[in-house]
Parts: structure tokens; C-alpha cells; sequence
């Protein structure tokens, strides 16, 4: 066989000249094997889409909080119905749903948890910085945070959380980063 056969009969068969099949196979078969992995990292880098439930900690999750209504949950359009003369400003920075569950911290300090589902980061971002920043402590919780003596505002993502204590006591702050970590850790998933 002439070397033109050889070249005629490589283009024939899908090798190049000097190509052999074992190398081919190897090839394909490293190619197959790093596809694999990188769809494995992919299915395993996907976050659980939030829900309501998964959103706000159970009972005693967060030590000394107690969950103790049901969730609710005000879509866009339904806002008003929640908070009626603020629903404008939420809208405006595209609020998507508001869900919200009342807690007690030891028997003793009832409280309200509202976790706003914003279209973008920058909606929590823009409803965060409204906020009043008299007597403020910043403190590190989710991308920015601020604790008052009766509540804590954070956002993580495009969710801003919002919890009020509707008593004051010598451990309202501590117990409300309590329940604002337990939140950022369920918002984190």
C-alpha cells in the first residue's frame, strides 16, 4: 500500500494520519469523563429552590425560639393587604412576595419575622439603605446588616428579613441575632 492509499484510507475511517484508535478512544474517553464531572459539579452547585417552610426555622432550631403561627405569604399585588402604606415603596424596588411567621423567644418576647422576596439584590439593597440609621448597630449578618434595640434588618441575596420584637429586654439584641443567623443559614442553601 502506497502512502496516498494509507493517507485515502485514514480520511475513510475519521483518523488523520498517525492518529492511532487506541488514541482516538482515549481521547473520547477523557472528554466523556471531564463532561461527566462538570455536569456532577453543576447538579451539585443547584441550590433547593426556596419555599416558604424552608425559609424560617422550626421550633427550638434556633435555641429559645419557638415558631408559633402559621406561615403567610402576601404576593406583589396583594402586598397593601400586609402593609398598607409601605407597599409602595416595596413594589417600586420590586418585592416579588412577602412571607412572614410569628415567634416567642423563651416564653417571654413575642416577635414577627418578615422575609421580603426581592426580583434582584439591588431591591433588598434599596429598601435596606431606606431604612432609618438612628441608634443603629451595623453588625456582620448576610451582605449588610443593622440591629436597633427591638430589631434586626438584614439582606443576604435578593431577600430582605426584617424580625420586631414587640418586647424590650437585657437579651432582645442577642436573642434576635440568634433568630437572624438561623434565618441566613436557611437563606444560604
Amino acid at each position: 500500500m502506497t502512502s496516498i492509499d494509507l493517507a485515502k484510507r485514514g480520511k475513510d475511517s475519521g483518523f488523520s494520519p498517525g492518529q492511532t484508535s487506541f488514541g482516538r478512544v482515549k481521547a473520547r474517553g477523557v472528554l466523556l469523563a471531564m463532561l461527566g464531572i462538570a455536569l456532577l459539579l453543576d447538579a451539585s452547585c443547584r441550590r433547593q429552590p426556596m419555599t416558604e417552610q424552608s425559609l424560617f426555622p422550626a421550633s427550638n432550631e434556633v435555641a429559645g425560639w419557638a415558631k408559633t403561627g402559621d406561615i403567610r405569604t402576601f404576593e406583589a399585588a396583594d402586598l397593601w393587604k400586609y402593609i398598607d402604606g409601605e407597599a409602595e415603596r416595596y413594589l417600586k424596588a420590586g418585592v416579588q412576595r412577602v412571607s412572614t411567621a410569628d415567634y416567642k423567644f423563651q416564653n417571654k418576647v413575642d416577635a414577627v419575622v418578615d422575609i421580603y422576596t426581592m426580583g434582584n439584590a439591588e431591591g433588598a439593597e434599596t429598601i435596606l439603605r431606606s431604612e432609618p440609621t438612628v441608634d443603629v448597630k451595623p453588625i456582620q449578618l448576610g451582605d449588610d446588616a443593622r440591629l436597633h434595640s427591638q430589631s434586626l434588618v438584614f439582606r443576604e441575596g435578593a431577600c430582605l428579613v426584617r424580625i420586631v420584637a414587640f418586647e424590650e429586654s437585657p437579651e432582645t439584641q442577642q436573642a434576635l441575632l440568634q433568630l437572624g443567623h438561623g434565618i441566613e443559614l436557611r437563606l444560604a442553601r
